[in-house]
């Protein structure tokens, strides 16, 4: 059968990614943050794209700053932060530079992931990215489209 989306993306310079959907019903992907691989949360209703604390030397993040910014989510507030700004992120064969990521500390949402047989991951990619590359999810496929802006 054909796939009449993913050839109009695909003419409209959109990449694709497959998606791996978890026991936890979360899509998980892969990407590379300063050329190192990390496995990380896709979430349209996370903000800002996050790596946890520990990922910051595994990263080699650039800039980290502390940020008054309290960070919320799966069940925890008020979280401090940090912030690191240009990082260079990869996402399948989209290349971005200059991205701002929030450091914060992950560890509720991989013992969640943990205590229902997920592993664990390195971060988020939240909807600041999401909408920079207009982001489309095929749920029925597991695929995320993004565009090439290059």
């Amino acid at each position: 059968m054909e796939d009449k989306l993913k050839d109009f993306l695909l003419t409209q310079d959109y990449v694709r990614v497959k998606l791996k959907l978890t026991k936890t019903n979360h899509f998980e992907i892969k990407a590379t943050i300063n050329g190192i691989k990390g496995v990380f949360i896709l979430d349209t209703g996370a903000s800002n794209s996050c790596v946890g604390f520990e990922a910051a030397e595994k990263f080699t993040l650039k800039k980290v700053k502390d940020s008054k910014i309290l960070a919320a989510g799966a069940g925890a507030i008020d979280m401090s932060t940090q912030v690191s700004k240009k990082n260079k992120l990869k996402i399948g064969r989209l290349k971005l530079e200059k991205i701002t990521l929030v450091l914060f500390d992950l560890s509720h949402v991989n013992m969640a992931l943990i205590n229902h047989n997920s592993k664990p991951v390195d971060g988020i990619i939240g909807a600041d990215i999401l909408k920079k590359v207009k982001a489309i999810i095929d749920y029925d496929k597991k695929y995320l489209y993004l565009k090439n802006l290059a």
